[in-house]
C-alpha cells in the first residue's frame, strides 16, 4: 500500500531484456532497501531484486509491460518513486495500491497562473469512477481531480511544489501516463453494479 506522495525521483540507468520481460536498474537516494521490498515506480508496485547504496533493480513481466508505460522505458528516464506505507505513517495522499488500471494519454499540459493544468484522456472504465475533487493517481502521484472537461477527459492542477518533486512537469501532449483509480470508488462500483440493471 502507498499514499501517492512521491519521496524521490529516480533515474533509469539500464534496461535489460530477460526471458520473463525486462529488468530495470534505477538510481535513487535510498541506501537501506531490503530484498523483496515493494517500491512504486511511476505508480507500478515492483519488487526489489538487488540493491546497493543509491540503486536497486526491479523486474517487470510481459503483462506489466503491456498494461503500463514500463514497456516504453529507456535508460535516462526519470521515474517517480515511493516506498511502501508503514503502519503508523501519516496518510497524506490517499490509499494507492500500485496496481495500474490503465494507461491514459496526455491531451494537453498548459501553465495557467501558478499551476500546470494537465488534461488526460482515459478509458470509459476509468471515466466512470471519476468525480470532481475526487482522488486519482497519475504516474504514482496522488492528485485531486480538478475538473472533468469532457467525457473521457480528466484534468489535474499541478502546483509548483509537485512539479519540482515529481516527473509530472516533464509530461507533454501525446505522452502515456499510468492511471490508478480510487480503490474505494472501484469497490463501490462493484458492490452496486448488480442493483443498477434496468427494470422493465
Amino acid at each position: 500500500m502507498f499514499t501517492g506522495l512521491v519521496d524521490d525521483v529516480g533515474l533509469v540507468e539500464r534496461v535489460d531484456v530477460t526471458d520473463a520481460g525486462r529488468e530495470f536498474r534505477v538510481r535513487c537516494r535510498y541506501d537501506d532497501l531490503v530484498d523483496g521490498e515493494s517500491v512504486a515506480c511511476d505508480g507500478v508496485c515492483l519488487t526489489v531484486r538487488e540493491k546497493g547504496a543509491g540503486w536497486f533493480t526491479v523486474a517487470a513481466a510481459f503483462m506489466t509491460l503491456e498494461r503500463t508505460t514500463l514497456g516504453d522505458w529507456a535508460a535516462g528516464r526519470r521515474v517517480n518513486l515511493e516506498r511502501a506505507l508503514r503502519l503508523g505513517d501519516r496518510l497524506g495522499g490517499h490509499m494507492v495500491q500500485g496496481h495500474v488500471d490503465a494507461v491514459g494519454t496526455v491531451r494537453s499540459a498548459v501553465v495557467h497562473e501558478d499551476a500546470l493544468l494537465i488534461d488526460v484522456a482515459v478509458p470509459d472504465e476509468i471515466d466512470a469512477l471519476l468525480v470532481p475533487h475526487g482522488s486519482i493517481t497519475l504516474d504514482g502521484v496522488s492528485l485531486t481531480v480538478n475538473a472533468l472537461p469532457a467525457p473521457g477527459i480528466l484534468q489535474v492542477s499541478i502546483i509548483e511544489y509537485t512539479r519540482r518533486h515529481t516527473t509530472l512537469g516533464d509530461r507533454a501532449a501525446g505522452d502515456g501516463i499510468n492511471v490508478e483509480a480510487d480503490v474505494i470508488a472501484k469497490h463501490v462500483q462493484r458492490l452496486i453494479a448488480p442493483h443498477l440493471t434496468t427494470r422493465t
